[in-house]
C-alpha cells in the first residue's frame, strides 16, 4: 500500500506539472477566467476530458493486490485494476464548469477508461461519469448561492467521489472477493492521492484567478490615472496643444509604443515612434484610421499590412484606433501603436477601449462646460450692454454744456468718457481683468458723474499697495458705486461720503464700499443679490449680476453681503480667493486675446 501511495503521489505530480505548463499559456487562462459560453465548455470538456485520458495512460496497474505495471498502459489484463487520478480531473472539470462540462468531461475520461479493460472497467467508467455529474450539480449550485469555488471544496467533492468509486467497485465488480481485496489496497492512496492532487490543481486555478483581479485592480488604478492627468487637457476640448498632453500622459503611462489622436480631418497629436511621417495637422495617412471615422467601430490591426500606412519603412506593426464620440457623433479617434504585436494583447486591448469611453465622456462634458460658460457669458454681456445707456446722455448733456463755459474741462470730460466705455469694451470681451483697469473705470465713471453733481459727496480710496494686478471679474467695482451714488443719497442736502477699501486679509482679497447715505429696509436686504428686485428706478440687475458671476466664475469660493442699516448707510462687501489659480489660468488667454 505505501508503495502504492508513493507512486500515486508521482502520478499526481504529471497532472499537476502538465496543469502547471498549460497556465502559463494565455488561452488556457482565458478559457479558466471567463464566463463559460459554448465554445469555451466544449474546450473545457476535451481539456479535462485529456486529463482523465492522460491518468488512464500513466496509471498503476494493480494485479492481485500487487503492483504489476507502473508505465504507460493502453491495456490491462483481465483479473488486473487501475490505480491512477483520473477521477480528480474530472471532479476539478464538473467544479469549474458545472454539469455540461462535468458530464462531458466523466464521458471522455470514462469511456477510454472501459476500452483499457480489468475486472474493474466498468464500475470505474460509471463512477468517472457519475463523478463528473455530482461535481457539475454541487459546482452550479454553489455559484447560484454566490459563493466561490474553493480548494477545500473542490477536494472535499474530489474525496467524496472517490470514494463513490471505491463503493460501486465493491458493487458492480465480479468476483466481489477480489474486489473487496483490491479496494482494502488501493483506497487510501488514491482516495488522499487525488484530495492532494484536487488541492495542488486548485491552487494553480486560484493564482490564475487572482492574476486576473490583479491585472483588473491595476487596469483600473491605471485608467484612473491617466483620467485623473489628462481631465484638465479634455476641458480644452480637441486642439493640437491638449491633444499633444494627452498623447505625452497616455505614452509614458501604457505599455503603447506610440500615440495618436485625431479629429475628423486631420492629426492632432502623434508622439513615440514613426513621429517622422505621423505629423499634426496633416491627414490621417492609415486606412485603419479612415476607417473608423467612417464607420464608428473599433478597429484592431496585428499586422503592418492591416495600418495600411502609406510609408513602407514604418516602424509600427500593431495598433488599437478607437472612436472619440460626443452625443453619438465621431469627432476624432485615439490610436495606440504597438511596434510589436504581441504587445497589443487582450490587457492592452481592455484599457484602450476602457479609456476610449472615459474620455469621449470627458469630452462631452467638457462641451458641456463650455455651452454652460458661452451662454452665461451671453447673459453677462447682454446685461453689460444695458447698464450704461442712461449715463451716456447724461454725460453727453453735460460736456455739451461745458463746451460753452469750461471747454477745456468739456475736453477732459470727454477723455475720461471714452477711456470708461473703453473699459466697458474691454470688460465685455473677458471674464477676469487686473483690478487697476477696474478702478480706472471708476474714477472715470466718478470724474463724470461729479461734474454734473458737484459738491454732493466725496470719495475716499482706500486701496492696498501691490495688489493691483489681481484678476477680478469685470463690472465687479463699478455698479456697486453707481448703486450707492444713485440710491444712497436721493435728494440729499447733506455731502455723502463713500470708502472704497481693497485689501487681502487670510488669502482673500477684499472689496468693499461703503456709504453714509439713506440706507436699505431689512426686507429688501434679505433678497438683494439673491433675486431680481423690483424697484422705480430697476430690478436689482446690477447686485443680482455681480453675486452671480461670483458664484460661476470662484465655484462657490466667492461672495457678496450687504449690510445696511436706514438713514445710517450701507455696506457691500465682496471677498474673492487670491489663490484661484486654476480660474486665472483658464482664462489668462482669454485675458490676453482680448
Amino acid at each position: 500500500m505505501f508503495n502504492l501511495a508513493a507512486l500515486m503521489l508521482e502520478k499526481v505530480g504529471i497532472i499537476v506539472i502538465v496543469a502547471y505548463l498549460l497556465s502559463q499559456m494565455k488561452s488556457f487562462r482565458h478559457i479558466i477566467q471567463t464566463e463559460h459560453k459554448t465554445n469555451e465548455r466544449i474546450l473545457l470538456i476535451l481539456l479535462f476530458g485529456a486529463f482523465g485520458i492522460i491518468s488512464n495512460y500513466t496509471g498503476i496497474e494493480v494485479h492481485h493486490n500487487s503492483i504489476n505495471r507502473a508505465e504507460w498502459l493502453s491495456d490491462l489484463e483481465q483479473e488486473s485494476a487501475l490505480a491512477n487520478t483520473r477521477v480528480m480531473g474530472v471532479v476539478i472539470g464538473g467544479v469549474l464548469g458545472g454539469p455540461i462540462v462535468g458530464v462531458g468531461a466523466g464521458l471522455v475520461a470514462g469511456v477510454h477508461r472501459y476500452t483499457l479493460g480489468g475486472f474493474t472497467a466498468f464500475a470505474c467508467a460509471i463512477s468517472t461519469i457519475i463523478a463528473g455529474i455530482i461535481a457539475g450539480y454541487f459546482g452550479k449550485k454553489r455559484i447560484q448561492t454566490g459563493k466561490p469555488i474553493t480548494a477545500r471544496f473542490a477536494v472535499m467533492i474530489g474525496m467524496i467521489m472517490e470514494s463513490v468509486q471505491m463503493l460501486l467497485i465493491l458493487v458492480i465488480a465480479k468476483p466481489f472477493e477480489q474486489a473487496w481485496s483490491l479496494v482494502q489496497f488501493i483506497s487510501f492512496p488514491m482516495i488522499f492521492g487525488n484530495g492532494l492532487g484536487t488541492l495542488l490543481f486548485m491552487f494553480i486555478i486560484s493564482a490564475i484567478k487572482r492574476d486576473k483581479e490583479l491585472t483588473r485592480a491595476n487596469q483600473t488604478n491605471q485608467a484612473f490615472l491617466i483620467a485623473d492627468q489628462t481631465l484638465p487637457y479634455f476641458r480644452q476640448g480637441l486642439n493640437l496643444h491638449s491633444c499633444r498632453e494627452i498623447a505625452e500622459i497616455m505614452l509614458k503611462l501604457t505599455e503603447a509604443n506610440a500615440v495618436s489622436i485625431t479629429d475628423e480631418h486631420q492629426v492632432l497629436a502623434h508622439v513615440g515612434a514613426a513621429s517622422d511621417h505621423h505629423i499634426p495637422k496633416s491627414k490621417p495617412e492609415t486606412g485603419l484610421t479612415k476607417k473608423v471615422l467612417e464607420y464608428g467601430k473599433i478597429s484592431v490591426a496585428r499586422s503592418k499590412k492591416e495600418i495600411l500606412c502609406i510609408h513602407n519603412d514604418c516602424s509600427l506593426e500593431a495598433a488599437i484606433v478607437l472612436p472619440l464620440r460626443v452625443k453619438n457623433k465621431i469627432v476624432g479617434t485615439l490610436k495606440m501603436y504597438y511596434t510589436k504585436p504581441e504587445k497589443l494583447d487582450r490587457v492592452q486591448q481592455e484599457l484602450a477601449e476602457g479609456l476610449a469611453n472615459l474620455f469621449s465622456t470627458q469630452l462631452e462634458l467638457a462641451e458641456a462646460e463650455r455651452q454652460t460658460k458661452l451662454l452665461k457669458d451671453a447673459e453677462i454681456k447682454a446685461l453689460q450692454a444695458q447698464i450704461h445707456p442712461h449715463f451716456l446722455f447724461n454725460s453727453i448733456n453735460t460736456i455739451s454744456a461745458l463746451c460753452r463755459t469750461d471747454a477745456d474741462k468739456a475736453r477732459k470730460l470727454l477723455l475720461e468718457l471714452s477711456s470708461f466705455f473703453r473699459g466697458n469694451l474691454q470688460g465685455a470681451r473677458q471674464m477676469l481683468l487686473p483690478l487697476e483697469k477696474e478702478l480706472t473705470n471708476v474714477r472715470a465713471y466718478l470724474s463724470l458723474e461729479q461734474t454734473r453733481f458737484p459738491n454732493k459727496y466725496f470719495i475716499d480710496f482706500q486701496i492696498e499697495p501691490g495688489i493691483e494686478k489681481v484678476l477680478i471679474p469685470p463690472f465687479t467695482l463699478q455698479p456697486i458705486v453707481e448703486n450707492a451714488i444713485h440710491y444712497g443719497f436721493p435728494r440729499s442736502k447733506s455731502e455723502g461720503i463713500i470708502t472704497i477699501r481693497i485689501f487681502s486679509e487670510k488669502n482673500q482679497l477684499k472689496i468693499i464700499v461703503a456709504d453714509n447715505g439713506r440706507g436699505i429696509p431689512d426686507e429688501r436686504i434679505e433678497v438683494l443679490g439673491k433675486q431680481l428686485v423690483n424697484s422705480k428706478k430697476g430690478n436689482g440687475t446690477a447686485i443680482f449680476n455681480i453675486n452671480e458671476r461670483l458664484k460661476g466664475i470662484y465655484n462657490g469660493k466667492a461672495c457678496l453681503t450687504i449690510k445696511s442699516q436706514v438713514d445710517h448707510g450701507t455696506t457691500v462687501s465682496i471677498s474673492i480667493p487670491l489663490d484661484s489659480k486654476g480660474v486665472f489660468d483658464q482664462n489668462a488667454e482669454s485675458l490676453h486675446s482680448g
